[in-house]
């Protein structure tokens, strides 16, 4: 789709796609906007505005319903068509959807967790020098700050696929600042499944860095180095059918896993 700023007119484009995509999966969608400030990073320059996480919500899941959450950015940095970054994460975000709506993911089914997922807004740092993140993970600090206590305490983890498409091998992270028992029950989902994955203890650069922050459990899958990395050679040639497919498999064998 191209280039798509957390504020733009072609992210706006995007969200609508994953919305109408959730909903005919059969989920309860909502938009959550948020607004961002104008930023000079390293790639150029954001304008202020609103940006917006886009959720999916299977049908009848009540806040104290014991849940997962599954995300993936969609925004870009600015003249990055973002095709592993992060079109890759939504991608395998929307099969797992596709996925988790066809076994009807319920309390007593497959699993004791439902599913909810996430497309998050503005995921991309507005500063060129970020250390604490501050100008970072605008979408994903707003779906935890609004979060309610019934929510926050039925939260088994979150999960962020971000950069998912590059090698052969699957990189499995937390931020080392929540509990780690997603990021293990992802890499002993690894053995199960077949898929070969990289554990990497600590990683604050995706948004499960937030669900970390307010004591609650995340981990991210993805973050192989590759060429285009923020730039317009990110493009569609440099993600692997192969590897969405080990990610795939990866996550959906530990939602099934998870009790």
């Amino acid at each position: 789709m191209g280039p798509r700023e957390a504020t733009s007119e072609e992210f706006q484009r995007a969200a609508d796609l994953v919305e109408r995509r959730f909903s005919d999966l059969g989920y309860d969608v909502r938009r959550q906007d948020f607004q961002v400030p104008a930023g000079a990073s390293e790639w150029g320059a954001v304008p202020a505005g609103t940006s917006t996480n886009v959720i999916a919500t299977p049908p009848g899941l009540a806040p104290g319903d014991r849940h997962v959450v599954v995300g993936a950015h969609l925004d870009t940095v600015p003249l990055a068509p973002g095709a592993e970054d992060n079109a890759s994460g939504v991608a395998v975000m929307l099969e797992l959807a596709l996925l988790a709506a066809g076994a009807s993911l319920a309390p007593g089914s497959l699993t004791s967790v439902q599913v909810v997922f996430v497309a998050f807004g503005a995921e991309e740092p507005r500063a060129a020098f970020n250390p604490d993140h501050t100008y970072h993970h605008f979408g994903s600090r707003e779906y935890v700050r609004l979060m309610d206590p019934a929510q926050r305490a039925s939260l088994v983890g979150a999960i962020s696929l971000d950069r998912v498409g590059v090698g052969t091998v699957v990189p499995v992270s937390s931020a080392a600042i929540g509990p780690a028992t997603l990021r293990d029950a992802l890499l002993a989902a690894g053995t199960v499944a077949g898929v070969q994955v990289l554990a990497d203890e600590t990683n604050t650069s995706s948004d499960h860095l937030q669900f970390e922050l307010a004591g609650l459990t995340g981990a991210r899958v993805g973050s192989t180095p590759y060429a285009g990395y923020h730039s317009p050679d990110d493009v569609p040639t440099v993600v692997s059918a192969d590897q969405l497919a080990r990610v795939i498999t990866l996550t959906w064998t530990t939602l099934q896993a998870l009790r």
